[in-house]
């Protein structure tokens, strides 16, 4: 039996629940030079989305004024902001990520069309503000209006999906620190996106991730900016309350 077999064996025979953990942020798993590496803006190709946000966070589209407009000395203004996303937002009720708030932002207030998930602009963007909150703790609210989306996250998180019928929990509590396809399994928190991955040569979001997830235990790919992979975010930035925020995170 192949490693990789003898792994996704052991996976679908677990039945108990993992053992209390302390949970560690995805940069414990790295190795001494890649970490050294994210932390270093000069040498971590993450920055060069965090620049072009910045950018973007200060341009003006025709009469449309720019986001510095509204948020005035970012780096004071918006520090600790993205640590609290996803979160409900109070007039429609709806959880949203940091993405869902500056494309709400982009289409609501600069009368704007949306960037779209994936897109540069937008990664470009979330990069650079959630840069703004790097070192700060993770601290979203998950009680009042956002229980039920936690729940919802937890949920998911431990239901056993797709054609491989493995859950989140199996590989993120159970087999914490195994290997898979050259990758450590962490405990699969949040706290580096959005992160360059050497496998996409760019930045991507978090629900990139988590769709590359899906299709790697052949469940269901959900669209980006799903519900079922906002509630999940929502969870697993609980998971991480406490941990600094580590975006652009640089991962394999």
């Amino acid at each position: 039996m192949t490693t990789r077999a003898a792994l996704f064996a052991g996976l679908l025979l677990a039945t108990t629940a993992a053992t209390a953990q302390e949970i560690k942020p995805g940069s414990a798993f790295l190795s001494p030079e890649m970490r050294r590496q994210q932390s270093d803006e000069a040498r971590n190709p993450g920055f060069l989305w965090v620049e072009q946000g910045e950018e973007l966070f200060s341009r003006r589209s025709g009469e449309t004024p720019a986001c510095i407009a509204c948020h005035a000395e970012p780096g004071r203004s918006l520090k600790g902001a993205a640590t609290r996303y996803p979160q409900v937002d109070a007039g429609s009720g709806k959880l949203l990520n940091l993405e869902g708030r500056i494309e709400q932002c982009r289409t609501q207030r600069q009368k704007q069309a949306a960037f779209g998930y994936e897109s540069p602009e937008l990664l470009g963007l979330t990069a650079y503000v959630a840069s703004l909150s790097r070192g700060q703790p993770m601290s979203v609210t998950t009680d009042g209006a956002a229980k039920p989306y936690l729940e919802a996250g937890r949920a998911f998180y431990e239901r056993r999906q797709g054609q491989l019928n493995l859950s989140c929990r199996q590989c993120h509590d159970d087999l914490v620190g195994e290997k898979l396809r050259g990758d450590t399994i962490s405990h699969g928190v949040s706290t580096g996106y959005p992160a360059y991955r050497l496998e996409w040569n760019g930045v991507g979001s978090l629900h990139r991730r988590l769709r590359a997830c899906s299709l790697g235990v052949r469940a269901t790919q959900f669209d980006y900016g799903a519900p079922e992979y906002l509630a999940l975010e929502l969870y697993l930035a609980a998971r991480a309350k406490g941990l600094p925020l580590e975006s652009p995170g640089l991962r394999r």
